[in-house]
C-alpha cells in the first residue's frame, strides 16, 4: 500500500510504513469488508504530500489522469481490472464512449487518454472519444508525442441516448471534471450508464465535506484495526494545511493491486480502474469515496 516516495523519509514515516505492512492482511479484510457496504467510485486517484516525516492525503480526483504513467507490469492488471468493473456494469458491452476534458491541445493529457483507451480495448470494447466542446463540429484528429493519434468526435444527441455518428454505446466513461458545470447534453441519460454519475463533477462536490468525510472515515479505520493498535499516529486532513508542498505524489489504491504497488508504479504517479456498483441501481454517494 505504501509507494516509494521521492523525498526521502524519516523515522516516523518509515515507522508508519513498517506498522502498516505488518499489519496488511487486517487492513486489507477492513477495505474488503467496507466495499461491501459502500460503493468505490469507478476509477479515482489521491493527491499525497510527503514532507519527509509525515504524508497527508489532500485530494480524491474521481475524474483521473495520468494513465501514460503506469509502468508496463501494470498494464495487465489494469486490463484486468477495467474487465472485472466494466462486467459488474453491463456484462455484455460492447461500445463505450470516453469523454475526455476539452483541453486538448495539452499533449501530456492526450497520451494519458489514448492509455485509458488502450486498456479498455485491451478489455474487449469498442472505444472512441466524444468532446463537449460545441467547436468541435467534425471529427478532429490530434497527433501525439509518442507518434500515436487520438481522433476526437462531435457528440450526438438522440433523445435519452449519446452517441457519435453511427456509435451507440451502452456506458459512457467520463475524463471530465465538469468544473465548468453540468452541460445539458449529459442531463437525463436514462438508458445508459454514466460513470462516475454527475454528481460527483466539480459543479456539485465541494472538498471540504469531502475532507469532513474523509476525517470520519480515518478515524474509524483507526478505531477498527486493532492489529495495528499502538501505532499512535493520527491520519487526519488538518496536517495538509502545515505539510511541505515540495514532494507531492499521485496515486490510487485499488484493491485488487495492493500486493504489486512497488513494481507498478512508475515515477509516482499512478492511476488504476475501481470496481463499480451493480448495474441495476445508480450509486449513492457514499462518505468513503464521495465528498
Amino acid at each position: 500500500m505504501i509507494p516509494h516516495l521521492i523525498t526521502s523519509s524519516s523515522d516516523p514515516v518509515l515507522e508508519l510504513e513498517q506498522r502498516i505492512l505488518e499489519a496488511q492482511p487486517a487492513i486489507e479484510r477492513w477495505f474488503r469488508l467496507e466495499w461491501m457496504e459502500h460503493t468505490p467510485p469507478f476509477y479515482s486517484s489521491v493527491d499525497l504530500r510527503n514532507a519527509g516525516f509525515k504524508l497527508a492525503p489532500v485530494d480524491t480526483n474521481l475524474f483521473p489522469g495520468g494513465f501514460n504513467n503506469l509502468s508496463p507490469d501494470m498494464m495487465p492488471l489494469a486490463v484486468q481490472a477495467a474487465m472485472a468493473a466494466i462486467e459488474k456494469i453491463c456484462p455484455e458491452a460492447k461500445n463505450l464512449l470516453v469523454i475526455p476534458e476539452n483541453h486538448t491541445r495539452n499533449t501530456f493529457y492526450l497520451e494519458n487518454v489514448a492509455t485509458l483507451m488502450r486498456i479498455f480495448r485491451q478489455a474487449g470494447l469498442n472505444v472512441r472519444l466524444g468532446s463537449l466542446d460545441e467547436s468541435v463540429t467534425e471529427p478532429l484528429h490530434l497527433k501525439l508525442p509518442s507518434g500515436g493519434e487520438l481522433l476526437v468526435e462531435p457528440l450526438v444527441r438522440n433523445k435519452l441516448r449519446l452517441g457519435l455518428k453511427d456509435f451507440d454505446p451502452c456506458t459512457i466513461l467520463l475524463n471530465n471534471d465538469l468544473s465548468g458545470g453540468i452541460p445539458p447534453i449529459l442531463q437525463g441519460l436514462h438508458e445508459q450508464y454514466l460513470l462516475p454519475p454527475l454528481h460527483a463533477g466539480w459543479a456539485v462536490r465541494r472538498k471540504s465535506n469531502h475532507f469532513h468525510a474523509y476525517d470520519d472515515v480515518a478515524k474509524k479505520f483507526a478505531n477498527s484495526s486493532a492489529s495495528i493498535r499502538g501505532c499512535s499516529t493520527r491520519i487526519s486532513p488538518n496536517a495538509a494545511r502545515s505539510i511541505s508542498t515540495n514532494a507531492t505524489v499521485r496515486t490510487v489504491w485499488p484493491r485488487q493491486w495492493t500486493a504489486c504497488w512497488p513494481k507498478c508504479a512508475k515515477n509516482t504517479r499512478s492511476t488504476a480502474s475501481r470496481k463499480n456498483p451493480s448495474p441495476s441501481s445508480r450509486p449513492t454517494p457514499a462518505p468513503t469515496a464521495w465528498g
